[in-house]
């Protein structure tokens, strides 16, 4: 997807709370009904490392977001995805819950023995009620109901860090990577 041949209002900025991602988006993706404008991609997230996701995913500031099939597959080109913490529900102003969210943290390098980043994805899903009241509310056939369960709408940002160390800047993932490289007979490769 190319965000720049979107058709967006002057001053459009996209900033959806949690609820906003799952009632608006999530679920009319679910559901197969239009949402307009239509600007969140499909986005098979797991060949690519986070950096990657400019240009592929819809960017608001640091922020990228995307629709994805939900797998358990969260290898990439260069890491991997890693659950952290147990699932929060995304409830409505009015308190019902309408869905999940995971926070899941990239590491460099091949698991379990890979380099924690500051790289961070939320991960959002239907609740199993607002699943089935998906499928149900569809003209599609109910073959088709385990499909609808199986999107999550992501959002990926890399996590700043507080300045606990006097104002030194923070260095990213690839900046850390590519520091470690001075030592390269240090460095054991697999065979």
């Amino acid at each position: 997807m190319d965000n720049n041949n979107v058709n967006l209002p002057p001053g459009f900025r996209f900033y959806p709370s949690d609820e906003d991602l799952v009632v608006h988006f999530l679920h009319r993706k679910a559901a197969l009904l239009p949402c307009h404008p239509d600007v969140i991609p499909d986005l098979e997230l797991y060949p690519y490392d986070p950096w990657e996701l400019d240009g592929k995913a819809l960017a608001e500031g640091k922020r990228w977001y995307f629709y994805s099939r939900r797998t358990q597959h969260r290898n990439t080109k260069n890491g991997y995805w890693t659950t952290v913490g147990i699932e929060e529900p995304v409830l409505t102003s009015s308190q019902h819950r309408v869905g999940l969210k995971n926070y899941l943290e990239f590491y460099f390098g091949e698991a379990p023995a890979g380099l924690k980043t500051n790289w961070i994805m939320e991960e959002f899903r239907l609740s199993d009620s607002s699943a089935s009241s998906s499928s149900r509310s569809s003209s599609k056939t109910r073959k088709h109901k385990k499909d609808y369960s199986k999107w999550v709408v992501c959002r990926v940002y890399e996590r700043n860090c507080d300045d606990d160390d006097g104002g030194a800047a923070e260095l990213s993932c690839l900046d850390e990577v590519f520091l470690s490289l001075d030592d390269l007979d240090e460095i054991s490769l697999p065979n």
